[in-house]
Protein backbone atom coordinates (compact mmCIF):
# COMPACT_ATOMS: atom_id res chain seq x y z
CA UNK A 1 0.00 0.00 0.00
CA UNK A 2 2.79 2.43 0.92
CA UNK A 3 4.52 1.74 -2.38
CA UNK A 4 1.40 2.62 -4.40
CA UNK A 5 0.88 5.79 -2.37
CA UNK A 6 4.52 6.76 -2.92
CA UNK A 7 4.40 6.17 -6.68
CA UNK A 8 1.10 8.03 -6.93
CA UNK A 9 2.51 11.00 -5.05
CA UNK A 10 5.56 11.03 -7.33
CA UNK A 11 3.35 11.46 -10.40
CA UNK A 12 1.11 14.01 -8.68
CA UNK A 13 3.96 16.15 -7.37
CA UNK A 14 5.91 16.30 -10.63
CA UNK A 15 2.72 17.01 -12.57
CA UNK A 16 1.80 19.87 -10.23
CA UNK A 17 5.26 21.35 -10.70
CA UNK A 18 4.88 21.24 -14.48
CA UNK A 19 1.44 22.83 -14.20
CA UNK A 20 2.85 25.68 -12.11
CA UNK A 21 5.62 26.14 -14.65
CA UNK A 22 3.13 26.18 -17.51
CA UNK A 23 0.91 28.74 -15.76
CA UNK A 24 3.47 31.03 -14.15
CA UNK A 25 6.86 30.33 -15.71
CA UNK A 26 9.91 30.55 -13.48
CA UNK A 27 7.82 32.10 -10.68
CA UNK A 28 5.85 28.85 -10.57
CA UNK A 29 9.10 26.93 -10.15
CA UNK A 30 10.16 29.21 -7.29
CA UNK A 31 6.80 28.49 -5.64
CA UNK A 32 7.32 24.75 -6.10
CA UNK A 33 10.81 24.94 -4.61
CA UNK A 34 9.47 26.86 -1.60
CA UNK A 35 6.67 24.49 -0.66
CA UNK A 36 8.77 21.41 -1.47
CA UNK A 37 11.64 22.43 0.79
CA UNK A 38 9.31 23.34 3.68
CA UNK A 39 7.03 20.31 3.44
CA UNK A 40 9.77 17.74 2.91
CA UNK A 41 11.40 18.84 6.15
CA UNK A 42 8.15 18.10 7.98
CA UNK A 43 7.53 14.83 6.17
CA UNK A 44 11.08 13.62 6.85
CA UNK A 45 10.20 13.21 10.54
CA UNK A 46 7.99 10.24 9.63
CA UNK A 47 9.61 6.88 8.93
CA UNK A 48 7.79 4.26 6.88
CA UNK A 49 8.41 0.89 5.27
CA UNK A 50 8.95 1.18 1.51
CA UNK A 51 9.97 -1.74 -0.69
CA UNK A 52 10.92 -3.73 2.38
CA UNK A 53 13.24 -1.10 3.85
CA UNK A 54 12.93 1.65 6.45
CA UNK A 55 12.77 5.08 4.83
CA UNK A 56 11.77 8.62 5.66
CA UNK A 57 9.08 10.50 3.82
CA UNK A 58 9.90 13.71 1.97
CA UNK A 59 12.03 12.07 -0.73
CA UNK A 60 9.63 12.89 -3.55
CA UNK A 61 9.23 16.53 -2.55
CA UNK A 62 12.93 17.00 -2.02
CA UNK A 63 13.84 15.19 -5.22
CA UNK A 64 11.49 17.44 -7.17
CA UNK A 65 13.55 20.46 -6.10
CA UNK A 66 16.38 19.13 -8.27
CA UNK A 67 13.98 18.94 -11.19
CA UNK A 68 12.93 22.56 -10.61
CA UNK A 69 16.51 23.86 -10.54
CA UNK A 70 17.41 21.77 -13.60
CA UNK A 71 14.45 23.26 -15.50
CA UNK A 72 15.52 26.74 -14.41
CA UNK A 73 19.08 26.02 -15.53
CA UNK A 74 18.06 24.49 -18.85
CA UNK A 75 15.63 27.21 -19.89
CA UNK A 76 16.71 30.35 -18.01
CA UNK A 77 20.39 29.73 -17.25
CA UNK A 78 22.67 29.11 -14.29
CA UNK A 79 21.87 32.42 -12.59
CA UNK A 80 18.16 31.63 -12.28
CA UNK A 81 18.93 28.10 -11.08
CA UNK A 82 21.13 29.47 -8.30
CA UNK A 83 18.42 31.96 -7.43
CA UNK A 84 16.00 29.06 -7.06
CA UNK A 85 18.44 27.34 -4.70
CA UNK A 86 18.63 30.44 -2.50
CA UNK A 87 14.85 30.89 -2.51
CA UNK A 88 14.51 27.41 -1.02
CA UNK A 89 17.30 28.05 1.48
CA UNK A 90 15.71 31.19 2.91
CA UNK A 91 12.22 29.67 2.88
CA UNK A 92 13.39 26.85 5.16
CA UNK A 93 15.44 29.17 7.36
CA UNK A 94 12.53 31.56 7.91
CA UNK A 95 9.99 28.78 8.49
CA UNK A 96 12.19 27.18 11.14
CA UNK A 97 12.75 30.44 13.00
CA UNK A 98 9.10 31.50 12.88
CA UNK A 99 7.78 28.17 14.13
CA UNK A 100 10.30 27.98 16.97
CA UNK A 101 9.37 31.55 17.87
CA UNK A 102 5.66 30.64 17.87
CA UNK A 103 6.33 27.81 20.33
CA UNK A 104 7.63 30.33 22.88
CA UNK A 105 4.12 31.75 23.39
CA UNK A 106 2.47 30.35 26.50
CA UNK A 107 -0.60 28.40 25.35
CA UNK A 108 -4.05 29.08 26.77
CA UNK A 109 -5.41 26.56 29.31
CA UNK A 110 -7.85 25.31 26.66
CA UNK A 111 -5.13 24.84 24.02
CA UNK A 112 -4.46 21.31 22.83
CA UNK A 113 -2.20 22.00 19.84
CA UNK A 114 1.04 22.99 21.63
CA UNK A 115 2.34 19.45 22.33
CA UNK A 116 1.61 18.41 18.75
CA UNK A 117 3.45 21.43 17.36
CA UNK A 118 6.34 20.69 19.71
CA UNK A 119 6.49 17.10 18.49
CA UNK A 120 6.82 18.37 14.91
CA UNK A 121 8.92 21.50 15.25
CA UNK A 122 11.15 21.02 18.30
CA UNK A 123 13.28 18.46 16.39
CA UNK A 124 13.36 21.01 13.57
CA UNK A 125 16.62 22.82 14.52
CA UNK A 126 18.68 19.65 14.02
CA UNK A 127 16.66 18.65 10.97
CA UNK A 128 16.90 22.19 9.60
CA UNK A 129 20.67 22.35 10.16
CA UNK A 130 21.06 19.02 8.41
CA UNK A 131 18.75 20.03 5.60
CA UNK A 132 20.21 23.51 5.08
CA UNK A 133 23.76 22.16 4.98
CA UNK A 134 22.92 19.23 2.72
CA UNK A 135 20.64 21.39 0.58
CA UNK A 136 23.21 24.08 -0.16
CA UNK A 137 26.05 21.63 -0.84
CA UNK A 138 24.01 19.31 -3.05
CA UNK A 139 22.01 21.95 -4.90
CA UNK A 140 24.96 24.17 -5.72
CA UNK A 141 26.82 21.08 -6.92
CA UNK A 142 23.80 20.10 -9.00
CA UNK A 143 23.64 23.50 -10.71
CA UNK A 144 27.38 23.40 -11.41
CA UNK A 145 27.34 19.79 -12.62
CA UNK A 146 24.28 20.27 -14.82
CA UNK A 147 25.96 23.12 -16.69
CA UNK A 148 29.31 21.31 -16.74
CA UNK A 149 27.70 18.39 -18.57
CA UNK A 150 25.68 20.78 -20.73
CA UNK A 151 28.92 22.30 -22.00
CA UNK A 152 30.56 18.89 -22.43
CA UNK A 153 27.61 17.54 -24.43
CA UNK A 154 27.13 20.83 -26.33
CA UNK A 155 23.54 21.07 -25.15
CA UNK A 156 22.63 17.50 -26.16
CA UNK A 157 21.57 14.48 -24.11
CA UNK A 158 19.38 16.30 -21.62
CA UNK A 159 18.49 13.02 -19.93
CA UNK A 160 22.16 12.24 -19.33
CA UNK A 161 23.15 15.54 -17.74
CA UNK A 162 19.93 15.66 -15.73
CA UNK A 163 20.59 12.23 -14.22
CA UNK A 164 24.38 12.48 -13.91
CA UNK A 165 24.26 15.79 -12.06
CA UNK A 166 21.39 14.68 -9.84
CA UNK A 167 22.82 11.25 -8.98
CA UNK A 168 26.02 12.67 -7.50
CA UNK A 169 24.21 15.60 -5.88
CA UNK A 170 21.69 13.30 -4.23
CA UNK A 171 24.52 11.18 -2.83
CA UNK A 172 26.09 14.29 -1.31
CA UNK A 173 22.72 15.32 0.09
CA UNK A 174 21.84 11.93 1.55
CA UNK A 175 25.18 11.40 3.30
CA UNK A 176 25.38 14.92 4.75
CA UNK A 177 21.74 14.99 5.83
CA UNK A 178 21.72 11.56 7.47
CA UNK A 179 24.99 12.23 9.30
CA UNK A 180 23.76 15.46 10.85
CA UNK A 181 20.08 14.61 11.33
CA UNK A 182 20.00 10.94 12.29
CA UNK A 183 23.44 9.67 13.30
CA UNK A 184 23.17 8.64 16.95
CA UNK A 185 19.38 8.98 16.91
CA UNK A 186 18.73 5.54 15.40
CA UNK A 187 20.55 2.26 15.78
CA UNK A 188 23.36 1.94 13.24
CA UNK A 189 21.54 -0.72 11.22
CA UNK A 190 18.44 1.48 10.97
CA UNK A 191 20.62 4.50 10.13
CA UNK A 192 22.21 2.62 7.21
CA UNK A 193 18.77 1.51 6.06
CA UNK A 194 17.56 5.11 6.08
CA UNK A 195 20.65 6.36 4.22
CA UNK A 196 20.59 3.68 1.52
CA UNK A 197 16.83 3.72 1.07
CA UNK A 198 16.73 7.50 0.99
CA UNK A 199 19.39 7.59 -1.72
CA UNK A 200 17.76 4.82 -3.75
CA UNK A 201 14.37 6.53 -3.59
CA UNK A 202 15.91 9.86 -4.61
CA UNK A 203 17.56 8.15 -7.58
CA UNK A 204 14.19 6.69 -8.50
CA UNK A 205 12.69 10.19 -8.37
CA UNK A 206 15.53 11.45 -10.58
CA UNK A 207 14.84 8.76 -13.17
CA UNK A 208 11.11 9.38 -12.90
CA UNK A 209 11.46 13.10 -13.51
CA UNK A 210 13.32 12.62 -16.83
CA UNK A 211 10.16 12.74 -19.00
CA UNK A 212 9.05 15.81 -17.07
CA UNK A 213 12.17 17.83 -17.85
CA UNK A 214 11.67 17.05 -21.56
CA UNK A 215 8.06 18.19 -21.27
CA UNK A 216 9.23 21.33 -19.48
CA UNK A 217 11.68 22.14 -22.27
CA UNK A 218 8.95 21.54 -24.84
CA UNK A 219 6.50 23.93 -23.19
CA UNK A 220 9.20 26.38 -22.11
CA UNK A 221 8.59 28.71 -25.02
CA UNK A 222 4.85 28.85 -24.34
CA UNK A 223 4.78 29.53 -20.61
CA UNK A 224 3.11 32.60 -19.20
CA UNK A 225 5.68 34.50 -17.16
CA UNK A 226 3.90 35.96 -14.13
CA UNK A 227 4.76 39.60 -13.56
Amino acid sequence: MNELLWLGFLVIDLSVMLLLFRLFGKIGLYVAITYSVILCNIQVLKTVELFGLTATLGNVLYGSVFLATDILGEIYGKREARKGVMVGFFALLIMTFYMLYALQFKPAPSDFVQPHLEAIFLPMPRIALASLTAYLLSQLHDVWAFHFWKEKTKGKYLWLRNNLSTAVSQLIDSVVFCLIAFFGVFELRVWWDILLTTYILKLFVALGDTPFIYLARRIGGRVHEAS
